[in-house]
């Protein structure tokens, strides 16, 4: 009697969109659980803090808008969202893209792109097109999140340097010029407060990581201006007095022309928000073992950001640094995060004055630290010797975000990356010769071995086709379903005719999960290019084992 493989039932509807709040409380969820996510909330709003004002000033909007946009979009990431963990605010990744929109159409343009990018990422979740994000191809990503850390780190030369710019344009070259045009007003005090806020980061991130080191330099900067009376732009100096409370729920002027307008602003925020939040799912989930629902996540971003805008705050996406913050601080679910939001309003109504003593130059040194981390430096040098073809399309996506814009980046990484899977999937066409007759069993083939075939300490699972970046996540599904892990897990490849980074990578990552659960994994049969790139991507002894055939990665073992 032959077993038959398991057969899935695909989700259903509810299934897809339940929020992770209420699977939460469906596990059951205690007074233990409640306390963890208290003091993990804090910590994310410790953090959450300057970075959402620091983020708001560099996108050339007032710093209380990002308070606004973590409290309330924030709250709806984590009340409807499908991710157990993730973070909901401003993010540095739409600093140039926000300072954009606003240079060109003012806020009300910004919130309308917003409000229409909303509604565009909830269409998107109801018609289940989440997971189509897959297909975006690693070097993609990291091109245009690196492009976006050098976009963010010259925004911030004016604010450290304490330069004397009326106008500082949004695109690259343009402020480059200006920057240049104004560098004998530097201000040399100034730059001491921007040095000094760096020193105590990088100080506290070597020796005292645990400690909130963004608050902290803030804090010490904000204190020797008032103390000693220097001359260094504040919030309060160039914003006035931060509001105490959340603004009344309003909506921006709408007409057919402004819509027509900023539409294309609102798919790049829709494809920038799509992205970075599951990214930052993934990242979560990578953390913490569990698996977050794509589509639902979506659908709370989408309705995150019409929220945010309707009481005065910018476009919200899904955080990597605050979601691993609140990963790494012990939070049990979404509880957390609507604590840190209320602790964000708490803030807000108890110690906003305090906002107004913070130097810019501060802020601008916390952005600096952000962009720094953003860059993915491994990763960007990493594709860059891997080979020429990723090579291409990361350079191709980086340059453009830079001194196009990110849609262009985007776009041209997009379509460039299905060229060359295009390409590679010519050149794996083998044509072998003879023809389809049949061959008599062999003389020399080994008698069947039941016992080792049944096996339950030896898995074995074979691969066929193309193993690239649109179908790592079926893969990686298929080889996580193992129910008790096996103490070799052997990976059949023959089939395999080429692989490609972001696949690599992933299964990079699977096989790190399987070590530290006690099992071994082995690559069979690889073919030289496949084994090429899986050892340029850190598959390599010890992690894994390489073999000729199956039965040889047995007998090593």
């Amino acid at each position: 009697m032959s077993s038959q493989p398991p057969v899935f039932a695909p989700p259903t509807f509810v299934e897809l969109f339940t929020p992770k709040l209420v699977t939460v409380f469906r596990e059951g969820y205690g007074w233990r659980d409640l306390r963890a996510d208290a003091i993990a909330g804090l910590t994310v709003a410790v953090v959450a803090l300057p970075l959402s004002m620091a983020i708001a000033i560099a996108s050339g909007v007032s710093p209380e808008r990002g308070l606004y946009t973590a409290i309330a979009g924030g709250f709806i990431v984590s009340l409807i969202g499908g991710s157990r963990f993730q973070i909901g605010g401003p993010a540095g990744a739409f600093i140039g893209l926000v300072a954009s929109v606003v240079e060109r159409h003012g806020y009300d343009g910004l919130a309308l792109a917003t409000i229409v990018a909303g509604l565009i990422l909830i269409v998107v979740a109801l018609l289940r097109l989440g997971t189509y994000i897959k297909y975006i191809p690693l070097p993609v990503t990291v091109g245009f999140t690196a492009g976006i850390a050098v976009i963010i780190a010259a925004s911030q030369v004016r604010e450290v340097l304490g330069l004397d710019i009326a106008h500082e344009p949004s695109a690259l070259v343009p402020k480059v010029e200006a920057i240049a045009a104004a560098l004998s007003t530097i201000s040399w005090q100034t730059l001491g407060i921007a040095a000094l806020s760096l020193a105590i980061i990088l100080v506290l991130r070597r020796y005292r990581p645990r400690w909130p080191g963004f608050l902290i330099a803030i804090a010490v900067a904000g204190a020797i201006c008032f103390a000693f009376h220097l001359d260094v732009a504040t919030v309060a100096s160039r914003f006035g007095a931060v509001p105490r409370s959340l603004p009344a729920p309003s909506l921006p002027p709408f007409s057919l022309e402004k819509l027509q307008a900023v539409l294309p602003d609102a798919f790049t925020i829709a494809l920038l928000c799509a992205i970075e939040s599951l990214l930052s799912a993934v990242v979560a989930d990578g953390m913490s073992g569990r698996r977050h629902r794509s589509n639902a996540e979506l659908g709370a971003q989408g309705i995150a950001s019409i929220t945010s805008v309707i009481f005065g705050g910018i476009c919200v996406t899904g955080t990597v640094a605050r979601t691993a913050t609140n990963v790494r601080s012990g939070a049990r679910g979404p509880i957390s995060g609507i604590f840190h939001c209320g602790y964000l309003l708490l803030f807000l109504a108890v110690a906003a004055p305090l906002v107004g003593y913070i130097p810019l130059a501060a802020l601008g040194a916390v952005l600096i630290i952000v962009s720094w981390n953003m860059a993915e430096k491994e990763e960007f040098w990493s594709l860059v010797r891997t080979s020429r073809g990723d090579a291409a399309v990361l350079l191709a996506t980086f340059l453009l975000t830079i001194f196009v814009d990110l849609t262009t980046g985007i776009a041209v990484g997009v379509v460039m990356g299905a060229l060359m899977f295009l390409h590679r999937m010519a050149e794996s066409v083998d044509v072998q010769a003879g023809g389809l007759e049949d061959v008599a069993d062999s003389v020399d083939q080994a008698k069947y071995d039941a016992e080792q075939a049944s096996s339950r300490d030896v898995m074995v699972y074979r691969i066929t086709g193309a193993f690239f970046f649109g179908a790592t996540a079926q893969v990686l599904m298929t080889l996580e379903r193992i129910g008790r892990p096996a103490k070799l897990l052997i990976l059949d490849f023959s089939d395999v005719p080429l692989i490609d980074t972001t696949a690599a990578r992933s299964l990079h990552a699977f096989a790190k999960k399987l070590d530290r659960a006690g099992t071994k994994v082995s690559i069979a049969a690889a073919k030289q290019n496949v084994r090429h790139e899986l050892t340029a991507s850190g598959l390599k002894p010890p992690l894994v084992t390489y073999a000729a055939s199956v039965a040889a990665a047995r007998a090593a073992h």
